[in-house]
């Protein structure tokens, strides 16, 4: 083709520049998580300091701390307060909390806002009965008029952005997510994490993702929409993305001892080639990494202690592996872990994974 004055235009380059010129690029507030941004979800006992320094490490883009009890942060309870640690390195992060009181859940969300996040999450969406079934975390959608009002409270309270991670509904007859992200918007939150599952379901069965997609075509909706629930693969996530059209993922239990996961997630999605998987000296690495980390950060004993909970996945699907395994969930010496790490690293290195 031509112009007007004869001279030959390259349409394919032309929408290629156009194309990438006018990228969506998705944002919380001020913060730009970039194209299809990959998020670390808040998980308990799990997403600590030392566990998010790895997965910040390995592509994450926006990462949550394990929740916290608002009634905990006002009481000043100290596991909770310890919760409110955030570094530098990490950002952005985001502070999630839960609780079933209004005026709790007010008071704090101006807690957290003084720990100086980028972000602060409610948490709508945990299914265990000790949360549940007292009214917060996924309890709390057996209310919606109530999940709205509190909604409304904690923004009007801070100054930072909000967003809320959430589940379909308490049950397949409960089902309004819709409703309930057109609602949660109107007050003010600026994106929403949607776990496809009900809470009846608690992590059985297949999440829905559908639901997620109308949300999408809903031309009312304009905050992102992220996606959570069985993504556990490159594959998974590309197809998801395409299929359901959300803004980004948000990344769980597959990330649990394979923090290397974001990074294979974004090489998939822009070449459509697989990483191959870390070999053993990687895997050695980045488990003493995680330790040391949690080591400074709770201290030696409790350090090696819970960071046991990680071995498993950090390992898994190596043969012949089990006496390794035994021994790093047995001792409570810091250098006997770190000589079983460096034996593993030297017995295994030229295993195939």
């Amino acid at each position: 083709m031509k112009d007007n004055e004869g001279n030959v235009i390259d349409i394919q380059l032309k929408t290629v520049i156009f194309a990438k010129k006018n990228k969506r690029v998705i944002k919380i507030g001020d913060l730009n998580l970039g194209e299809f941004p990959l998020l670390l979800a808040p998980m308990e006992d799990v997403s600590d300091p030392p566990f998010r320094a790895v997965c910040k490490t390995n592509g994450a883009d926006l990462m949550y701390t394990e929740f916290i009890s608002s009634e905990g942060l006002i009481r000043d309870a100290a596991k909770s307060v310890q919760k409110l640690d955030i570094y530098d390195y990490e950002r952005p992060v985001g502070i999630q909390i839960f609780g079933n009181e209004i005026s709790s859940m007010r008071e704090a969300a101006a807690i957290v806002e003084e720990a100086g996040p980028d972000i602060l999450d409610i948490n709508y969406g945990c299914p265990v009965s000790k949360v549940a079934c007292k009214g917060a975390g996924a309890g709390i959608l057996l209310d919606i008029d109530k999940m709205v009002a509190m909604t409304a409270e904690i923004v009007k309270a801070v100054k930072i952005p909000v967003t809320v991670k959430t589940r379909l509904g308490w049950d397949e007859n409960t089902i309004r997510i819709n409703e309930v992200t057109e609602r949660l918007q109107d007050v003010g939150i600026q994106a929403i994490s949607i776990h496809a599952r009900t809470r009846k379901q608690m992590y059985k069965g297949e999440a829905d993702w559908s639901y997620l997609a109308e949300i999408k075509k809903n031309s009312r909706i304009t905050i992102p929409v992220f996606g959570n629930g069985d993504i556990d693969s490159p594959q998974k996530a590309k197809a998801y993305k395409e299929k359901y059209g959300v803004d980004g993922l948000m990344i769980g239990r597959a990330a649990i001892g394979y923090p290397w996961i974001f990074n294979e997630i974004k090489h998939f999605m822009a070449t459509g080639d697989l990483l191959e998987a870390p070999d053993m000296v990687e895997r050695v690495k980045v488990a003493r990494k995680h330790l040391d980390f949690s080591i400074e950060w709770k201290g030696e004993k409790l350090g090696v202690l819970e960071m046991r909970r990680h071995y498993t996945n950090y390992f898994r699907g190596i043969p012949h592996f089990k006496p390794y395994r035994t021994a790093l969930v047995t001792t409570d010496d810091y250098a006997e872990v770190n000589e079983i790490l460096e034996d593993i690293s030297r017995v295994f290195a030229d295993e195939v994974l």
